[in-house]
């Protein structure tokens, strides 16, 4: 920093502050401005342009050479998993499943579900994910909720919270009188820092017995997240009684939808729902293809997602990169299985950028309020600036830059909600000691339960042993002939 650029401190809140010569990311209408200007008062984005005249007082960073983009926003993650971070880096699904679902999932307690979120929250808002939804499934009564919930508060975050029971029956828990006590205790009043949506699964029985909790989305007002086209899981069964009950509507986001049929994509679409795409999730888990490459034909707004850290990292860029890989790969995959050529990509970077910013906020009922740099609206916003990184220099397409040469290391600046929580490199008042110490104890608790033999089967499952495929050929020495077996 300079001489006269602003020291952490002096971001108090209430003094506004203007991001100068930045080439600003809107995501609205004004598309891409260069050499412009972001003025920020109070909690609101207050005007977006080159020379901005500014208040008496007004703080000045300087963002030249840097890209400003609206905040990323998760709108999939198991927050609560990222206490064992990594562990299931080499499961396929059906072991996340038996791990959590039928072994293991009773072990964890409301300090565990606290300790998880707390730490990811504090990625989120150090990745420059401003808003995330937690997909929290391990809710198994309402103190876990609650749980949940404490690590919000102490992280200046946006954040949803997806309550979610894998351990219960939806139509029981979304119905009972402790549920609704935790709604009306904690969301009694509209507050855009901090929103709750309903989080099950419609696994496809034949007597739909999740209207139940559909009835008590309705009922509350609450939106739905679901796994949907999860391979071998969740199939077009469940589309069809869903849209043949009527519980399909805008208030509902679609996860994975990677293994669907035609008419479940035309369902999702005409009823204008959402689907929240993990694309690193989908590829290493086997859910099914990344589901862009089909909902684009449809018109279905998507948005991004890392699902979670137990598996994959919370880096934005890379679900970005991933998504724009797994749709061109597939375009490529169909054109070649035809003899033919691919010679424009449909799927750019600006439309990579856009699910990570605008599709989220939309995903979540929020497109008024986050998702562009637009006056009016809450100021999240990521300042990407690394004047030593090679990778920052120069800048010639600004989407593409930020879906494919910049990274978490370039993340200068992260304001949420007006409050700046990152600053130069370096959060602001949020250390990570206090909140590492207390994942480590939960680890400690969580290992114990399993025992050690339990711990180190579940982080490295067997593989079992292939056949090897004889080789036909053989290489004769000294020349690049090969002569098949046989026919010597």
């Amino acid at each position: 920093m300079s001489e006269q650029a602003p020291h952490p401190d002096q971001f108090d809140g209430d003094r506004p502050f203007v991001f100068r010569d930045a080439t600003v990311i809107t995501m609205d209408s004004a598309g891409v401005i260069e050499n412009a200007d972001v003025l920020v008062v109070g909690k609101d984005i207050a005007a977006v342009g080159p020379g901005l005249d500014v208040p008496e007082g007004t703080l000045e960073v300087d963002a030249s050479g840097g890209i400003i983009t609206p905040g990323f926003v998760d709108t999939h993650r198991h927050m609560w998993q990222t206490g064992l971070r990594g562990y299931g880096g080499d499961w396929a699904l059906s072991q996340y499943f038996v791990f959590y679902y039928l072994n293991w999932g009773e072990v964890f307690r409301p300090e565990d579900i606290y300790a998880g979120n707390l730490l990811s929250a504090l990625e989120s808002v150090d990745t420059g994910v401003t808003t995330t939804l937690d997909w929290s499934h391990g809710l198994r009564n309402p103190e876990y909720g609650e749980a949940a919930l404490q690590a919000f508060r102490e992280i200046p975050g946006r954040f949803v919270l997806a309550y979610g029971n894998y351990l219960g029956a939806p139509w029981e828990w979304s119905n009972s009188p402790e549920f609704r006590d935790f709604v009306t205790k904690n969301f009694n009043a509209p507050d855009d820092m901090l929103g709750l949506q309903l989080a099950f699964d419609v696994p496809g029985a034949s007597d739909f017995p999740e209207r139940g909790a559909f009835e008590a989305a309705r009922e509350l007002g609450l939106r739905v997240t679901t796994h949907a086209g999860v391979w071998g899981a969740t199939t077009d069964t469940a589309i069809t009684q869903m849209y043949e009950a009527g519980f399909m509507d805008d208030k509902v986001t679609y996860v994975h939808s990677a293994s669907l049929n035609e008419q479940s994509y035309q369902k999702i679409a005409a009823t204008g729902g959402t689907v929240s795409v993990a694309t690193e999730s989908e590829q290493s888990a086997g859910q099914g293809y990344p589901s862009t490459w089909a909902i684009r034909k449809h018109g279905i707004p998507a948005s991004l997602s890392m699902d979670t850290s137990v598996w994959w990292s919370a880096d934005f860029f890379s679900a970005m990169r991933a998504t724009l890989s797994a749709d061109r790969s597939r375009d490529h995959l169909e054109a070649h299985a035809l003899g033919e050529t691919i010679v424009t990509n449909r799927l750019r970077a600006e439309d990579a950028l856009h699910m990570a910013t605008m599709g989220g906020a939309k995903s979540l009922g929020m497109e008024d309020t986050i998702g562009s740099i637009t006056p009016g609206k809450r100021a999240d916003l990521v300042l990407i600036k690394n004047d030593e990184s090679p990778a920052m220099t120069p800048i010639l397409h600004p989407y593409a830059h930020v879906v494919y040469q910049a990274g978490t290391a370039d993340i200068h600046t992260v304001v949420v909600n007006g409050r700046v929580v990152k600053y130069a490199g370096e959060r602001i008042g949020l250390p990570l000691a206090p909140i590492r110490d207390k994942v480590a104890a939960s680890v400690e608790y969580v290992r114990s339960k399993l025992g050690e033999e339990a711990w180190q089967e579940g982080m490295h499952p067997e593989i079992p042993a292939d056949e090897e495929i004889e080789n036909p050929y053989r290489y004769t020495d000294g020349d690049a002939h090969v002569v098949a077996k046989g026919t010597e």
